[in-house]
């Protein structure tokens, strides 16, 4: 109910707004790049199921192997004490949560192309389990409020794109990416268990949450004692080993299990293709809302007034410039990358503005995306509260990004 009316005031803030800079500038070109943004962003919705539709076809194929090799029952086994507390509705040793333990994973290693379809599968899985189909169950919402708070343990694609630039060390923004997205991870485990009345100082809970906590100190130190092209390298190295070490994993249990896996392949790609379609119109909606938003120059307005409130509170403002990346963030992946790079081609790669940026990009994920994603691939129609907390976590990456920020590349500010 809430996407409805949150997508509802997206249009009409464009449209109002739009329609009243054509009125007192005697200029329609706000109109003109509103209706160009809503044209524009429904084919790029199109076009993003249409890319979606070969990565889901190929990793739904791959997780059909994982199952009927008994792979993703082993992972429901590993993780079923962990997650059966924080996953109280869903049975002991279920599938589902050798899923979600896949697609946290790709998540945290910053494979998108593999966290997606991952995800999709689970969700699906989750929705088998729901009672009320056009209703997200409390299960769904921890899920997805997780993804969208984006526990990154290594940032690959921004690494990159710092490299890329021609940045003095494209590293330097993996201490801070690492901390502030565990902060939202945190913030938001905490916030929807107390929602859901779930005691989280259970011992399997802390321990593992402690676990967590030990090997990010230890991923740190290890980082932090190598040169930048090396963490560059053996990030790629580990992410892509242990991507293909997982497909290779699936195919060597199927074959143990004389399972055909060319059949189960099929099977599995067969319901990436149809998940792919039935994303379309629930991509677009959201992807037209944005991109009207901000065509119509209602997101510049946001910024200038968030401006001029953080120096009516006597605070810092050298951060505003790396709000859109922050704004755009919870709407669109591809949008708050754009403003990425334009702060860095505006400001300068190793720029103070252009570190926060960076930071903000990798912190967290893209809420709205998400849910649209995942809950119009199921039909879910009632989102409840995960909006909500899917925005609080994003809140809490984006304040960790600034102040650490400030931490680390305070020195850069001129």
């Amino acid at each position: 109910m809430i996407l409805n009316y949150i997508w509802i005031a997206f249009v009409l803030i464009a449209v109002v707004v739009s329609l009243a800079i054509a009125l007192f500038s005697g200029d329609g070109s706000s109109l003109n790049a509103v209706m160009e943004a809503m044209f524009a962003n429904a084919k790029t919705g199109f076009e993003i199921s249409l890319g979606l539709t070969g990565v889901l076809t190929l990793w739904l194929g791959f997780m059909k192997i994982g199952e009927r090799g008994g792979v993703i029952e082993f992972l429901a086994r590993i993780t079923s004490p962990f997650f059966c507390k924080i996953f109280p509705e869903i049975p002991k040793g279920h599938p589902v949560l050798g899923s979600m333990f896949m697609n946290f994973s790709a998540n945290m290693l910053g494979l998108d192309n593999a966290a997606t379809p991952l995800g999709l599968k689970a969700i699906k899985e989750l929705q088998e389990l729901n009672p009320k189909k056009d209703t997200a169950s409390n299960a769904m919402i921890m899920f997805l409020v997780l993804n969208t708070a984006g526990l990154t343990l290594i940032p690959v694609t921004v690494i990159t794109y710092q490299t890329q630039a021609g940045a003095a060390s494209p590293t330097d923004i993996f201490l801070p990416i690492l901390m502030a997205s565990t902060f939202s991870t945190l913030v938001g485990l905490i916030a929807v268990a107390l929602r859901q009345r779930i005691d989280l100082l259970q011992r399997t809970i802390l321990l593992t949450i402690g676990a967590v906590l030990l090997l990010l100190g230890l991923m740190v130190w290890a980082f932090r004692s190598m040169p930048a092209e090396q963490v560059d390298f053996y990030s790629k190295i580990v992410a892509n080993t242990l991507l293909l070490g997982i497909v290779s994993a699936f195919i060597v249990a199927a074959v143990r299990r004389r399972v055909n896996v060319y059949d189960a392949f099929i099977e599995g790609a067969k319901d990436g293709f149809k998940v792919a379609i039935g994303i379309v119109p629930f991509l677009i909606a959201v992807l037209v809302a944005v991109g009207m938003f901000r065509a119509s120059g209602a997101m510049d307005f946001l910024l200038l007034g968030l401006s001029h409130l953080f120096e009516w509170c006597g605070l810092p403002t050298d951060f505003v410039p790396a709000m859109p990346t922050a704004v755009m963030k919870s709407l669109s992946g591809s949008g708050a990358r754009g403003m990425m790079l334009e702060a860095m081609n505006t400001y300068g790669v190793d720029s103070f503005v252009s570190k926060v940026c960076c930071i903000l990009q990798g912190s967290s994920d893209t809420t709205f995306y998400i849910l649209a994603l995942y809950f119009g691939s199921v039909g879910i129609t009632k989102t409840r509260y995960a909006l909500g907390m899917g925005l609080f976590a994003d809140l809490v990456a984006v304040v960790s990004a600034i102040v650490l920020g400030y931490l680390f590349f305070g020195h850069l500010i001129q």
